[in-house]
């Protein structure tokens, strides 16, 4: 099976991606540019990663993560390939406020513990009745 899309390192654009003939040109470009790649200029199977002085074998292997997470057959430099170094790191959770509207929504329509369905019943000591008096109070006196 032909690889959708081949990675690689150039000289002159730094990171760059070709999509193959197994994926449709306008399909590859959405996609590659949704990650941050733009067209080579005179080159239009050619694409290289933006910023490429901002982390860009990061960027790379993430890209290459993304791609092949939505189904994609991805053929990358050993280097950009995140099977063979370290996996991307993990999503950090987002500070704008509707994530946090989103997520203060979420915590409130949560059922709290101690109303749970499956919850433990807690035995209870009885507490005798107001107006009567115990053995023990009686003594007392």
């Amino acid at each position: 099976m032909q690889p959708h899309f081949h990675f690689g390192l150039h000289a002159e654009h730094g990171v760059v991606a070709r999509p193959s003939t197994a994926i449709t040109s306008h399909l590859a470009a959405w996609y590659l540019e949704r990650e941050q790649f733009e067209p080579v200029p005179g080159q239009s199977d050619l694409f290289r990663l933006t910023q490429p002085d901002h982390d860009l074998r990061r960027r790379a292997r993430q890209t290459v993560h993304d791609l092949r997470r939505r189904g994609f057959t991805v053929q990358a430099d050993l280097s950009l390939n995140p099977a063979e170094t370290a996996s991307p790191s993990a999503p950090t959770r987002g500070n704008s406020a509707a994530e946090r509207l989103a997520r203060i929504a979420r915590a409130a329509s949560a059922r709290p513990p101690q109303h749970r369905v499956n919850a433990p019943q807690v035995a209870s000591v009885p507490v005798p009745a107001l107006g009567t008096h115990s053995s023990a109070a009686r003594r007392t006196r």
